[in-house]
């Protein structure tokens, strides 16, 4: 009796190191953090390996996604749309070219709402131009922007983000995502900086009135004036040190237009107008551009690029209304039917109002979210571009800098959102028993979003756990 007695009290003393499921470990570390005494999460947990649920904390309620909306945009882009789609920006010309090297006519470019479009690619162009022996132009450089409605930015985006890089004014003629940089350094005391900007073009103008290694000066500022949508560049202050600043520029239209006006002219060639219309069905194609979805959707995902994800946003609803032009209603609508049909859930119960989670329209629930995430995991035509493209904590994309050490370094494949009082977090974990779990972290209402981070990566821990 005294020794079973004995065995008795050891196995009670034992029975606190045993580890708790999963799905406890999880309330608990829910139960008791003190960010949640002033703040809201939502938290959905699936393993995936074994097709249940792990652990549900208010993953019905309705929460602002911030860009793990772009966990729906993108799913649903390599759904319906497919990794072998091609954003295409095509260059044409209307009238003749005669022995003495004019086109008398027109010059056109047809734009795709390619986000990945670069100054290489307008130069390009412009060679291809000189390579058929246009020296001048004595038309127009037309641009056909008719992919697209006019709307630059979604509906409920914030006015006052702009002239920042993330919130380019949209366009089917985008390029360096609608932005230029901006390179100050300082010179001699009391002198101007050097300023230079990227790429060149005549479309905006530089206004130097910094000084460099003048401390009695507030500090060197970089922007724009956006107030009265004008493209000039104000550098002011004291500049101590090496700045750059990335800005966008307003209509992003006519910003390619220009810049590739500057190209050809560099090249030699002569044009004296630009202008906007629709390219005709006479004109002669001479080239085009053509990118591949793959590096839209990893910009989209890795770096959270706003820009890469309204571009496929905007396709879906060109091809679900199987037309060239897409406006934000077909977008919408293409999300919807996707959302109903595939998904199986009904989309009068959410908000959708854009393709990156900019707008502060957008309202989803977690356990949407794992629906999407489901999917994919069950479709690996989707599922292997897709998981590709997400970050890897600890190592790149927007989780570069989280979750460094333990676990989940390198075992956490998730897309991070940020807005003002959110903070999301939503992908796949690698258990250290070999499941693959699917989650869905909103965090609402939080003043620091360093607070609602490190609750996502403490949670991520337990789950790799």
């Amino acid at each position: 009796m005294k020794i079973s007695a004995f065995l008795l009290v050891l196995c009670c003393m034992a029975l606190p190191t045993v580890a708790q499921p999963l799905g406890q470990r999880l309330e608990n570390y829910v139960a008791n953090a003190a960010l949640l005494k002033t703040s809201e999460v939502g938290i959905v947990v699936f393993d995936l390996t074994e097709g249940k649920y792990v652990f549900r904390h208010q993953d019905k309620k309705l929460y602002r996604p911030a860009s793990i909306e772009k966990v729906v945009t993108s799913v649903t882009a390599l759904a319906e749309l497919g990794e072998d789609y091609v954003f295409k920006t095509r260059l044409a010309y209307c009238g003749e070219i005669t022995s003495d090297s004019v086109l008398h006519g027109d010059l056109y470019v047809q734009g795709g709402m390619d986000p990945e479009l670069m100054p290489e690619d307008i130069n390009r162009f412009s060679r291809v131009v000189d390579n058929l022996g246009i020296r001048c132009v004595t038309g127009s450089l037309i641009g056909d922007i008719s992919f697209k409605d006019s709307l630059y930015w979604g509906a409920g985006w914030a006015w006052d983000d702009t002239p920042a890089s993330f919130q380019p004014y949209l366009s089917p003629l985008m390029l360096n995502r609608g932005c230029v940089e901006v390179s100050v350094r300082p010179l001699q005391p009391g002198e101007r900086p050097e300023v230079s900007v990227y790429p060149p073009s005549e479309y905006y103008q530089i206004e130097n009135k910094a000084y460099s290694h003048q401390p009695q000066l507030e500090q060197g500022v970089v922007g724009r004036d956006w107030l009265h949508n004008r493209n000039v560049i104000r550098v002011t202050g004291n500049v101590e040190r090496p700045m750059k600043q990335t800005l966008n520029m307003y209509d992003s239209g006519s910003f390619f237009l220009h810049t590739f006006r500057t190209s050809l002219r560099n090249q030699g060639i002569t044009v004296d107008t630009v202008s906007f219309a629709e390219l005709p069905d006479t004109a002669v194609l001479v080239d085009s551009v053509v990118r591949s979805i793959v590096p839209v959707l990893k910009r989209a995902l890795k770096k959270s690029d706003n820009l890469s994800a309204e571009a496929m946003f905007y396709h879906l609803g060109a091809c679900a209304s199987d037309s060239l032009y897409a406006g934000a209603s077909q977008a919408t609508s293409a999300i919807r039917r996707f959302m109903k049909e595939q998904i199986g859930r009904l989309p009068e119960r959410y908000s959708i109002a854009d393709g990156s989670g900019v707008s502060l329209y957008n309202y989803v629930s977690p356990d949407l979210l794992l629906e999407y995430l489901k999917y994919a995991y069950y479709h690996p035509a989707v599922f292997q571009p897709f998981y590709e493209a997400l970050p890897v904590a600890g190592k790149d994309g927007t989780l570069h800098y989280r979750m460094k050490k333990g676990k989940a370094l390198g075992n956490i494949r998730a897309k991070t959102g940020t807005l003002m009082g959110v903070s999301s977090l939503a992908g796949y974990a690698t258990a250290a028993n070999g499941h693959r779990l699917a989650f869905v972290v909103i965090n609402q209402n939080v003043l620091k979003g360093r607070e609602a981070r490190a609750f996502q990566d403490k949670l991520c821990e337990i789950l790799v756990n």
